[in-house]
């Protein structure tokens, strides 16, 4: 614990929601839900404006409907929030040279170590300046708390949503933690949470009066130890600086369970080639390659095949990812794929693939015979070369990048067959950049406006309109016009998005 509140937690303000209401200014004030928009989609953030019907992160979409009949419903856009997110963390580093994110939109910051702030006063101006700051740049809001520790901080920002600051002053942290309840601490879950309620224990202040050795009693020597010590306001963990990324991966959930073999097969080429396009974008090659496959029955296989070197190479990934697959039983259905890369490097074996084409052939054919007896004798675990571990995402969080719609497909795909999504950009000939309000029974709603314009006009087109092209999202109000176009610095890098450090999950 320090002695003064220079230890700052930033969270920005219902991110992708608010992002995209500062990219459609129609939408401005208006309740907005960003997710998946299928059948099984979720809720990955809903704008403040959405949250007073009960819409929530992590809420199924089709709840999210009935709660909120007339919200905007929209696509994810990640090459946006991503932009957005790297100009905040830059005004950060501003600040210190320790770092942490956690997610595409919040962060830890040492600002002792910055020598930007050493008292409460100075802290709090840091933290005014930087709120003002965020919003010159990106025209978004953030919360700010200070506090002596990591911990206090997250709570402070929590408490200080939306667009506010709270300081914590050392000193005042039991005053402060009495009153909240139990789920408040980092680590207490809805289990943790009800096994103390029945205990009797519902508040933080409950918690430092029970003790250490109830507490231990209770959940066990390594939790009640811990809990005990954030009862009483204790965390001494150090703000640690940004760390690389262990793995790139993407993931798609289908509305309607897949049993084709052959159309499996394809989507988990399609993935492989979009993994490779966010490996190359974030300036890494990988050695492990990974698929995960969902079934009908929620049951989750993960495969993985360890490479002779790194490569960002799609014709490898794909044949890795295609290998794996022939292990994999989709017998009943397949609702989730996944692709991804990990072992990440900052260079490529370029002939990886040449060296051993060979043995990758004889490789393949041999798996695919085993596979197929594992198959006949009922199972499926034994099959060499398939191993568990890796992993190429969790769909569990309410903004898993794979299991959400990315925008309207790739320029080049005819029109007739591109699925316009509702919220991707698109531009048209003749009346320029737009976005999509809607689309069905062969026609496609746009709204023609853009970051900083007044509310444009709706027009309806037929979906294979020639004039109507996919489109990269504008840069926000603030940001430089380049910042979502910036080529990475590295030979054979691809022009794609940068991954976030770490987990990418936001939970706004």
């Amino acid at each position: 614990m320090r002695a003064a509140p220079t230890i700052l937690h930033l969270d920005m303000d219902a991110f992708f929601a608010a992002a995209e209401q500062a990219a459609k200014p129609s939408l401005r004030g208006k309740p907005v839900i960003v997710g998946g928009l299928g059948p099984r989609g979720v809720v990955a953030t809903a704008s403040y404006e959405a949250r007073r019907f009960g819409v929530h992160s992590a809420m199924p979409m089709a709840q999210a409907r009935r709660l909120c009949p007339n919200g905007a419903y929209l696509v994810p856009r990640f090459l946006l929030y991503r932009s957005v997110s790297e100009r905040v963390m830059e005004l950060l580093r501003e600040l210190s040279p320790l770092v942490e994110p956690l997610s595409l939109d919040e962060a830890f910051v040492d600002l002792e170590a910055g020598g930007v702030a050493a008292d409460a006063a100075t802290a709090r101006a840091v933290g005014m300046r930087l709120r003002e700051d965020i919003r010159a740049a990106t025209g978004l809001s953030g919360s700010v708390g200070l506090a002596g520790s990591k911990m206090l901080a997250k709570i402070a920002s929590e408490e200080a949503k939306p667009d506010g600051l709270v300081v914590i002053t050392p000193g005042t942290e039991r005053e402060l933690l009495a009153p909240m309840p139990v789920r408040t601490l980092p680590g207490v879950g809805p289990a943790t949470g009800e096994h103390l309620r029945r205990a009797g224990i519902t508040t933080v202040g409950e918690l430092a009066e029970a003790g250490e050795d109830e507490l231990v009693r209770l959940v066990g020597r390594s939790h009640g130890v811990g809990l005990y010590r954030m009862a009483l306001g204790r965390d001494d963990r150090a703000v640690v600086a940004e760390r690389d990324a262990k793995s790139v991966s993407v993931e798609d959930t289908f509305d309607v369970d897949l049993h084709d073999r052959v159309r499996i097969r394809t989507e988990v080429q399609r993935l492989a080639d979009r993994c490779v396009q966010r490996l190359r974008g974030s300036g890494h090659s990988g050695r492990t390659i990974v698929l995960k496959v969902r079934r009908y029955d929620f049951s989750t296989l993960t495969r993985s095949e360890t490479l002779r070197g790194p490569t960002d190479d799609p014709a490898v990934v794909r044949e890795a990812a295609a290998r794996l697959l022939d292990a994999v039983d989709t017998t009943g259905g397949v609702r989730l794929l996944g692709v991804g890369v990990s072992g990440l490097a900052d260079y490529t074996q370029e002939d990886l693939f040449a060296q051993a084409a060979g043995e990758a052939e004889a490789r393949a054919a041999e798996e695919a015979r085993a596979a197929e007896e594992a198959r006949a004798a009922g199972g499926e675990s034994g099959a060499p070369g398939a191993r568990e571990g890796g992993g190429a995402g969790e769909e569990g969080g309410p903004a898993a990048e794979g299991a959400l719609p990315e925008g309207a497909g790739p320029a080049g795909v005819p029109a007739a067959e591109r699925h316009w999504a509702a919220g991707s950009d698109v531009r048209h000939a003749e009346y320029g950049p737009g976005w999509v309000q809607g689309s069905g029974v062969g026609r496609v709603t746009v709204r023609f406006e853009e970051p900083g314009s007044a509310p444009g006009r709706v027009r309806t087109f037929a979906v294979d309109d020639p004039g109507l092209e996919p489109a990269e999202p504008l840069p926000l109000v603030g940001q430089p016009s380049s910042v979502l176009s910036r080529p990475k610095s590295r030979s054979g890098g691809g022009a794609a998005a940068a991954m976030s450090p770490g987990s990418a999950t936001s939970s706004p």
